[in-house]
């Protein structure tokens, strides 16, 4: 269950920033950020894949090997500086492609993006976000169950139910009974 109040009594009710980088050293530009005292949040599953001797191992790896999340925790115009002078290319995700602003993402959605991108959750999909568009669903609030408290929207895949968070950049499914949701305007 989400807590209202740890969002803003914790400090966590800053935006977040998404980011596309050039390259894939995310690891390189999170120690650059994590240098800077800022956070950032690269989404992670495991992978399975066999080494030099045969042997089935896991790893965590990123799903979007381009893509980081960074906190807004300066002032705008602080934020663009050190983004600007980090040694890697990247872009930052705008609200319109013709103007300046960065496209902030509330703080409570990108919770729960965090929390449904959990790697030791199986039945997750992520998607990318022109998959993420064509999806149609409702948007509910889950009031049962360990996802209680996380919104998104109910669709079909497989004939299974998914909740789907959308967040510039990607999106992630995961599987949800349908009854533990109810319609957001019913709450």
């Amino acid at each position: 269950m989400i807590d209202e109040e740890a969002l803003t009594v914790s400090g966590t009710s800053m935006p977040w920033y998404g980011i596309r980088l050039y390259s894939s050293r995310q690891e390189a530009v999170g120690e650059y950020f994590k240098e800077h005292g800022l956070e950032y949040f690269i989404p992670m599953q495991y992978v399975d894949y066999e080494d030099k001797e045969g042997r089935r191992q896991r790893k965590l790896r990123p799903v979007v090997r381009n893509l980081i999340f960074l906190r807004k925790s300066l002032p705008e115009n602080e934020m663009r500086k050190l983004i600007g002078q980090c040694p890697h290319k990247m872009f930052v995700i705008r609200k319109h492609s013709e103007q300046p602003d960065y496209y902030e993402i509330p703080a409570r959605e990108m919770q729960e993006f965090q929390i449904m991108c959990n790697p030791d959750i199986l039945m997750r999909k992520y998607l990318t976000q022109e998959e993420a568009a064509l999806k149609a669903g409702t948007p509910v609030l889950v009031k049962f169950g360990p996802m209680k408290g996380l919104t998104g929207k109910l669709v079909r895949s497989s004939k299974k139910y998914y909740l789907l968070k959308e967040i510039p950049g990607m999106a992630v499914m995961l599987k949800v009974s349908r009854w533990c949701c109810v319609a957001m305007d019913e709450k």
